[in-house]
């Protein structure tokens, strides 16, 4: 116990100007951000690579970088002062408001299940005076951002299991085919990977597609290079012009209202990613928070 005690001596204020000295990458633009001199910045920094008994930063004229212990201590000094300032701003809606706060992130393709939802809890019996704030972003992101303790939650696509969250399944999002209405396919009112594999696709180029699609489409694909795409509205212009055939998440088809395309099954092999609930594990910031997860882990399942 006697070797952890010089950490008890490591403040919040040493640990913001670490994160905020990181973040900028440079003393100067760090010590503006954070109201203080370029000295007491870097003695800040010294005292705690001394309390901790290790260098965390590399300096050089031109740049700094992290030491292999400073890049695990940005991760956990990260989480300490988001919280920090979380809580914070938790406790003036409280006072201020009457109001509790709950952060909740979302992929954009599940937006309208989460928000269907949401509003289910909000009229069903949800603790009173609660306010919401919402970040939609890519599932890469939500799971960094809960992590570090600035959001609360999220609904996230994942193909693997999330390291250091709780995680909840809640439904399975199957890739499908957008096609144009007069294509060949379209009559069959489905199709398969290996019919696909003389034609031109175009898929999206982050998220969860390059794990998902581009494996099944090298075992049978014969055709071109798929266009990628970052946006539903590009790719259905894309098939809607005859250029290529979507291949995408059911879950973005969810929304499309288009005389002209036709949204097909995708089998042999079904490929498929995992819709899931995701937190820090352990005690929630507040109660409200806790309350939605415990309602979303209902509303959200098939």
């Amino acid at each position: 116990m006697a070797s952890t005690l010089p950490l008890r001596a490591l403040t919040l204020r040493q640990l913001q100007c670490f994160s905020v000295l990181v973040e900028e990458g440079q003393f100067g633009r760090a010590a503006r951000r954070l109201s203080i001199t370029q000295p007491a910045l870097s003695n800040a920094i010294k005292q705690m690579e001394k309390l901790l008994g290790a260098e965390l930063l590399t300096r050089s004229t031109h740049r700094l970088a992290l030491t292999p212990v400073g890049a695990e201590v940005l991760a956990r000094t990260d989480y300490l002062v988001n919280t920090f300032e979380v809580a914070l701003r938790d406790i003036e809606s409280t006072v201020q408001r009457g109001r509790a706060f709950v952060r909740i992130g979302v992929i954009p393709s599940a937006s309208a299940r989460v928000a269907a939802a949401v509003a289910a809890f909000v009229g069903g019996g949800a603790p009173h005076g609660i306010e919401f704030a919402w970040r939609d972003a890519p599932s890469n992101v939500l799971l960094a951002e809960v992590r570090s303790g600035q959001l609360d939650l999220a609904v996230a696509a994942i193909t693997e299991p999330p390291g250091g969250l709780a995680c909840v399944d809640l439904f399975r999002d199957p890739l499908v085919l957008v096609v144009r209405r007069d294509h060949p396919l379209a009559a069959a009112g489905g199709t398969d990977w290996e019919a696909i594999g003389g034609e031109r696709l175009v898929l999206f180029e982050s998220g969860s597609m390059p794990a998902l699609g581009d494996p099944a489409r090298a075992q049978f694909a014969q055709g071109s290079e798929p266009y990628r795409v970052g946006y539903s509205e590009t790719l259905y212009a894309l098939v809607r012009g005859g250029l290529a055939l979507g291949l995408m998440p059911r879950l973005y088809t969810s929304s499309l209202r288009d005389d002209e395309l036709v949204v097909l099954p995708l089998t042999r092999p079904d490929v498929e990613r995992r819709i899931v609930l995701v937190y820090l594990p352990g005690p929630m910031r507040n109660v409200a928070s806790q309350a939605l997860i415990a309602h979303l882990r209902q509303a959200l399942l098939p």
